[in-house]
């Protein structure tokens, strides 16, 4: 047993790395108030019962079985910084013995939802296309240039998912002046109209939306729940941003409807990620594309740090974490995103 009294925290947080996610300033103060022992994600059995039988905190999302938390008695919270809530270990045994699960993604709800008013600017006005127009010498001035064009301000929106997300668009969205609907199974209609949206159907959102934002996580319940009768229910001329997940879509469906004019689309994420050089979206006219890039900003990754420091110290003076969401009983085990592979 080693005589330092610092709490020892094992350090795993594939693919970030506590250089990404702390500032200096911060990872110095990990280090000053925490022993940290940095493991491979895939190796955490392997690092003794000397560590993980002191071990009161981890950083990141590894792997976990059953046999290997029994062997951590000390375990007090495990905090999230890869962000998406993996099925990757026995979140009822974690319950059951009062582990917190948590995680910081938070941090990337801000820049995703800027960049989704972004990516509906762009396409409502044509931005990116008249740019590449200019380039090559092809522009068209003033209301020649407009013949596509419409306004966010006024104009109906949906938004599909209301989480932390869902929330921080709506706020990016509100000085429009636009009729919000939202879709949400998982949200209480009362909570919606606080924050100042219509609750609605999904097939409200789908036909009276001339902008769609998708914001929803990928569940056992909803995997490619968009497919090709969505899309045709949707106005023609509609636009959908995808800012979530990919699995949420049939995205064949997507690119049909985009290439026969129906609607048009922007997303940030796809079905295989990085895509192959020949991928058909690549080309599709109409489809605004972003190589997951929406929320990997420096200053959010560092947020990730400083969220954590402040719930790592909250429960070192036995409080429960407050700046990371927590993970929820009753829908962890149904979360089906695909873990990032890169930051």
């Amino acid at each position: 047993m080693t005589t330092d009294s610092r709490p020892l925290a094992i350090s795993a947080p594939e693919p970030r790395s506590l250089e990404l996610i702390f500032t200096r300033k911060a990872l110095s103060l990990l280090h000053a108030k925490y022993r940290i022992v940095e493991a491979d994600q895939d190796d955490i059995a392997a690092l003794g019962d000397e560590v993980l039988g002191e071990a009161r905190y981890i950083i990141g999302q590894p792997p976990l079985s059953k046999e290997t938390l029994d062997r951590m008695p000390q375990l007090r919270c495990i905090l999230n910084v890869e962000s998406n809530l993996i099925n990757n270990m026995p979140y009822e045994v974690l319950f059951e013995r009062g582990i917190h699960v948590v995680t910081t993604g938070l941090v990337f709800a801000e820049p995703v939802a800027e960049i989704g008013l972004g990516f509906a600017l762009s396409v409502a006005r044509g931005i990116t296309d008249a740019d590449l127009d200019f380039r090559e010498g092809r522009e068209l001035w003033g209301g020649d240039g407009n013949a596509k064009s419409r306004l966010i301000s006024g104009s109906d929106i949906g938004i599909i998912g209301f989480g932390d997300l869902g929330k921080a668009l709506n706020r990016v969205l509100s000085g429009f002046r636009a009729n919000i609907r939202v879709f949400d199974p998982w949200m209480p209609p009362s909570i919606l109209r606080e924050h100042g949206v219509q609750p609605a159907g999904l097939d409200e959102v789908l036909s009276g939306s001339d902008f769609i934002f998708v914001v929803a996580s990928v569940t056992s319940e909803n995997k490619g729940f968009l497919g090709a009768e969505a899309f045709a229910s949707m106005r023609k001329g509609a636009a959908f941003i995808l800012l979530s997940r990919a699995d949420v879509v049939d995205f064949d469906a997507l690119m049909s409807a985009v290439a026969s004019g129906h609607i048009v689309a922007a997303s940030d994420v796809y079905p295989e990620e990085p895509l192959s050089p020949d991928h058909p979206v690549r080309k599709l006219k109409g489809f605004l594309r972003s190589a997951h890039r929406a929320g990997a900003l420096d200053s959010a990754f560092k947020k990730m740090g400083d969220m954590v420091l402040e719930d790592m110290d909250l429960m070192d003076r036995g409080l429960p974490p407050m700046r990371c969401k927590r993970a929820e009983r009753e829908t962890v085990s149904r979360m089906r995103s695909k873990p990032v592979t890169r930051n």
